[in-house]
């Protein structure tokens, strides 16, 4: 058994830790997938690739009420999908030849599955076929998180996998894994799930032009964000796409060159035919796939390795880090916590903790929605004491010159110190738009402060966040 001071196992933000600090000690990297992780290869960034094109693809349509008479001639997905995988895959190459090579002498990197096997001890699955046996002094849990297929019948394939089935273990399906790099653009698709991947790629294939069937057991779509976003987002989702709610998939088959989904909803049963089948029903960490109870490193009941505020597990040394230990699951939390664990690594008498306080999401569709902070609803059942204004596009410059409609900024603020609770966006650069409130909360800025404090460019629209704050009443200090 080889002994490391330092194993990182996954590559995602977890490869950011070694550095100059760190080049007197013998660091192993163990990576089961590709280089980079989740959100290189498969998650945030190829996504947002597709999402741009998208977005011009579907212009036409917001052309019509401001006079622009467009149309969509073609859509060459390969030529979209080799332009945006010949950058993501270069960088996943050149990130793993970098780690292999001269320039990183102290580092070992292992391409195989791990598994705790004892006591700060790894038995990895390599890829060629053999098997090492490690131990360290120091761990760093980054393994990230998987898709989850759910237990329906035609479903075959195992979980985790990041594969699609085949044709002779049960219905022919995809993930967010491997849906993105389709051989040709299907004429229709059914996604299964209700959540952001689900409302992005739904966005994206309904923009290229396929027919886009959405299946979710929820009453909304997004039901995770404030409920007017949510609800807001549902309408116009229904609009544009086939939205089928409360409603669960009881079989899936293939069907000639596709899948067929047996359906239960709130008119019985009924049944949905698709080219193709993307499964997009959440993810879940892969502690429990990396056996790290045998460590002593405790699961939550969601299945996250538990760390404390330095993001340290209940065995000395070994920490974690993004979605394996997470409940954000956003990769500028597992870049922020790397950092964290950068620190406290190099210096365990003098540890920092995260910052977990006011964490923005954004989900890339159209219309585009941002949060940071407290829901109204949370507020209410929680019993906080909280002032909402909300904002309308259509009350602004740049909104009128969108012939925007339906779409808001919702803020809460403390009524008696004025500083921010929360905030919602949904309509156009919603995830840009909500930056000078995110960084307003994490400051300690009260809301008539950011308003009042500074310019704001006309016409623009930043001014929907502006004229929101000035909406809010001003700060009355209790007694």
């Amino acid at each position: 058994m080889t002994h490391f001071d330092l194993v990182i196992i996954g590559t995602g933000s977890g490869n950011s830790i070694p550095g100059p600090e760190f080049d007197h000690w013998n660091i192993a990297i163990v990576e089961d997938g590709l280089f980079g992780g989740t959100c290189l290869n498969v998650g945030c960034i190829p996504t947002k690739m597709f999402v741009h094109p998208a977005e011009l693809a579907d212009a036409a349509r917001h052309g019509r009420a401001l006079g622009v008479d467009a149309q969509l001639n073609a859509v060459d997905w390969p030529g979209i999908r080799d332009r945006i995988f010949g950058r993501i895959d270069s960088i996943e190459e050149g990130g793993r030849r970098y780690r292999q090579g001269p320039e990183c002498p102290n580092i070992t990197v292992f391409p195989g599955r791990a598994r705790f096997t004892g006591h700060k001890a790894l038995t990895i699955d390599l890829h060629d076929g053999g098997t090492a046996a490690v131990s360290a002094d120091r761990f760093v849990l980054a393994a990230g998180s998987h898709a989850v297929v759910p237990d329906v019948p035609g479903l075959a394939a195992s979980p985790g996998t990041g594969t699609a089935g085949t044709a002779g273990s049960g219905a022919v399906f995809h993930t967010s894994d491997t849906v993105m790099r389709l051989a040709e653009l299907p004429a229709s698709i059914a996604i299964l799930g209700g959540g952001y991947i689900a409302a992005e790629f739904a966005h994206v294939f309904s923009s290229f032009g396929v027919q886009v069937t959405q299946i979710a057991r929820g009453k909304r779509l997004l039901k995770s964000q404030d409920a007017d976003v949510s609800a807001q987002f549902t309408k116009e989702a229904a609009a544009r796409y086939t939205v089928l709610l409360e409603t669960k998939v009881t079989a899936v088959a293939n069907s000639g060159d596709g899948v067929e989904l047996q359906l239960h909803g709130p008119d019985g049963t009924s049944a949905v035919s698709a080219d193709v089948l993307l499964v997009a029903t959440g993810r879940t960490p892969n502690g429990a796939g990396l056996d790290v109870e045998k460590t002593g490193v405790p699961l939550d009941a969601h299945g996250r390795v538990v760390v404390d505020g330095h993001q340290r597990t209940a065995v000395e040394g070994i920490y974690a880090l993004g979605d394996i230990s997470s409940k954000f699951q956003l990769k500028h939390v597992a870049n922020h916590e790397a950092r964290v664990v950068k620190h406290n690594l190099a210096h365990p008498g003098q540890p920092i903790s995260s910052d977990h306080r006011f964490v923005p999401a954004a989900v890339f569709t159209d219309p585009q929605i941002a949060s940071v902070g407290m829901t109204e609803s949370h507020a209410v059942k929680a019993g906080i004491p909280h002032d909402v204004k909300v904002q309308n596009y259509s009350d602004i410059a740049a909104g009128w010159a969108r012939e925007d409609s339906g779409h808001f900024l919702k803020v809460l603020a403390d009524p008696a110190t004025g500083l921010l609770l929360g905030a919602h966006v949904i309509g156009p650069e919603a995830a840009t738009v909500i930056q000078p409130l995110v960084q307003a909360m994490h400051f300690g800025q009260t809301a008539h402060d950011v308003a009042r404090g500074q310019y704001w460019i006309h016409p623009a629209l930043s001014e929907l966040v502006e004229n929101a704050l000035l909406g809010l009443p001003e700060a009355t200090p209790a007694g």
